[in-house]
């Protein structure tokens, strides 16, 4: 029953594997994502699993408000696949930098956001999401990231996993997508250099969150970083610190886009530039734990 969708994008989506590989459920639309969304939903009411893939930009990006009205208000099991999020789609530039998707995605009712590190927590993301009955936005990177989860690397949307743990943890970084290698890599730097024990918690499923993973790190170490590639505002780390906020408050630190729009770059340069490298996520991590009582 699963069919794919496209926008005039399958070799940019990669979508194009599964056309060639089953033309007969593949569907291409062209460049009308309203039209992506509706037809899906369409589709799904009448028992198909529909995956719609474009660029992040476009699809949730100019197609929102049918998302929101045809799928999540029917709680339709649509998979929308954003693809090339973030500033790592590098010279594109800002048009086609999606940093806002996680923030409209994670507050329409009954849509689940998950947001895969690498390429092997990605296909796992993408099976999961084909068996859940339910709307699921996916958000995929474009640049070639580094590979650090396994087969055997567990997975299972709306369970954070604890990736780096070390006694007496002074602080977690919480983070989600293909940051996450930086976190850890930036995790290794500070017990290294500094003789700063971390936790690294795998925050891939930004909605429903983990909240009782979120909770029991924050309360082993005592402050939180939250690492994203999006806009600081209305994302991962939003939703990370509305739990503390309710539940266990603690310092917490934003590491992502600081209001304002991406630029053409190189995806690595961008990264450094907007304050999302390992260094900056050193700095963050030794600023909230000197915010600690």
């Amino acid at each position: 029953n699963v069919v794919v969708l496209c926008a005039d994008l399958a070799e940019s989506t990669r979508s194009q594997w599964f056309r060639d590989e089953f033309p007969e459920r593949y569907i291409e639309i062209g460049v009308a994502e309203q039209n992506l969304a509706t037809v899906a939903s369409g589709l799904a009411n009448y028992g198909k699993v529909p995956f719609i893939t474009s660029y992040a930009a476009f699809s949730p990006g100019r197609n929102n408000e049918q998302i929101r009205t045809t799928i999540s208000l029917s709680n339709l099991p649509v998979k929308v696949c954003g693809m090339h999020a973030g500033v790592s789609v590098g010279p594109d530039g800002a048009t086609h930098q999606q940093l806002e998707d996680l923030a409209l995605m994670r507050v329409q009712p009954n849509m689940t956001v998950v947001y895969p590190c690498d390429v092997e927590e990605a296909r796992k993301a993408t099976i999961a999401a084909a068996k859940t009955n339910k709307p699921i936005y996916l958000r995929f990177a474009r640049s070639n990231t580094p590979m650090f989860t396994t087969e055997d690397s567990p997975f299972e949307i709306g369970k954070a996993e604890l990736l780096w743990k070390e006694e007496n943890p002074q602080a977690t970084i919480i983070a989600c997508g293909p940051l996450l290698y930086k976190a850890l890599v930036a995790a290794h730097e500070l017990k290294e250099e500094d003789g700063i024990s971390l936790l690294v918690l795998n925050n891939h499923t930004i909605k429903p969150i983990d909240t009782e993973s979120v909770l029991r790190c924050a309360k082993a170490s005592g402050a939180v970083v939250t690492v994203e590639e999006h806009q600081v505002a209305g994302g991962m780390g939003s939703a990370v610190a509305e739990v503390l906020a309710k539940e266990y408050p603690v310092p917490i630190e934003f590491i992502g886009v600081q209001d304002r729009f991406g630029q053409s770059g190189e995806p690595e340069e961008l990264i450094e530039y907007y304050g999302m490298g390992v260094s900056s996520i050193k700095d963050a991590v030794k600023g909230v734990i000197k915010r600690k009582k």
